[in-house]
């Protein structure tokens, strides 16, 4: 792919700089290393700005290509569910896609904790399917996205634990008029997340990204890893033959279960075992996983709200009691 600088000046940082910021890349500003290669924080000594470094490493199978689709498409893209473009570098032999820092790092990375609670695990999900429904169906634009790499890394989490979506260097645009039919493309993403039908067939539609995202939901809501050393089979595999032999409420995390509202829990695996379906044309929408989600959220809403009101009743009664009992004894005894 010929290089689009003319269009992207404006986005364009000075090498120097972002050597500054990474101190020179160095291994204390080290975050991770990705498919598309090392990735590092740093902030601009001028704005103060907090920032991401992703540089590009072909050696791991991403080039040129996926280096200006990521630019491309985040220079075209603005939601509140993804994450922010703060610029690139393309200067003596670096390829290197510059983010805003996001304060609690990647989704995968909070995955097995239960501190991420049901609620905010609930959050997290419906924020990315608004995300998804945003590259999909978005009238503004004439063109229409299938993201093709959805995972919990590729999910950012804010100061605030609100999610962004990043990760869009493998990603495809269709014309919007076309959004429901099929993109023949060699077949990319990551090892227990990717579509099996995409793989077989080597075409590509909104509904391969619905079950990356059906693995994800899975994740979250089990409190586990899509790909560990310890398990014999994926995730994905594992979660769909424990739902059809009714054996999976005894898989979530214990501390989850806990925080769940029974007819919530029951919304969200019916959701993310739908969108594993083998057969993709079978597998739920975005909108209409995001009604399931938000669905869900307003259930576990109402339950909180019920049980404050309770706390509170039963505060009451006993200040009132606790009143009574030294009234009594003030006055009466």
């Amino acid at each position: 792919m010929s290089s689009p600088d003319q269009n992207l000046k404006h986005l364009k940082i000075p090498l120097e700089d972002i050597l500054e910021a990474t101190n020179h890349f160095s291994n204390e500003n080290f975050i991770r290393q990705g498919g598309f290669g090392k990735i590092y924080h740093g902030k601009f000594k001028q704005s103060g700005e907090l920032i991401v470094a992703r540089r590009l490493d072909t050696k791991y199978g991403q080039g040129s290509k996926e280096f200006w689709t990521e630019i491309l498409m985040l220079s075209k893209l603005e939601h509140k569910n993804l994450v922010s473009l703060v610029g690139f570098c393309d200067e003596k032999n670096e390829k290197i896609v510059i983010n805003k820092y996001e304060a609690n790092g990647s989704l995968d990375n909070c995955i097995t904790n239960p501190t991420l609670t049901w609620g905010m695990r609930l959050h997290i999900c419906v924020g990315i399917a608004h995300a998804l429904s945003y590259i999909y169906y978005d009238e503004k634009r004439d063109f229409s996205v299938i993201h093709r790499n959805i995972k919990s890394s590729k999910i950012l989490l804010d100061y605030f634990w609100a999610p962004k979506l990043s990760g869009f260097e493998l990603s495809v645009a269709t014309i919007a008029s076309r959004r429901n039919g099929l993109c023949v493309d060699d077949a990319c993403g990551s090892t227990g997340y990717v579509d099996p039908t995409y793989v077989k067939t080597g075409t590509v539609t909104h509904k391969s990204d619905i079950y990356s995202f059906g693995v994800v939901l899975f994740e979250v809501l089990l409190g586990e890893k899509a790909i560990t050393d310890n398990r014999d089979i994926q995730l994905a595999q594992a979660a769909k033959s424990r739902y059809e032999n009714e054996q999976l409420d005894d898989w979530i995390n214990t501390d989850l279960r806990k925080q769940m509202n029974g007819e919530s829990l029951k919304i969200v695996l019916e959701t993310a075992y739908g969108c594993l379906n083998e057969d993709h044309t079978k597998r739920p929408n975005i909108d209409q996983v995001l009604e399931n989600l938000i669905k869900a959220v307003n259930l576990e809403r109402e339950q909180s709200n019920t049980a404050l009101y309770l706390q509170r009743v039963q505060t009451d009664t006993v200040r009132q009691s606790v009143f009574l009992l030294l009234f009594h004894l003030t006055f009466l005894s």
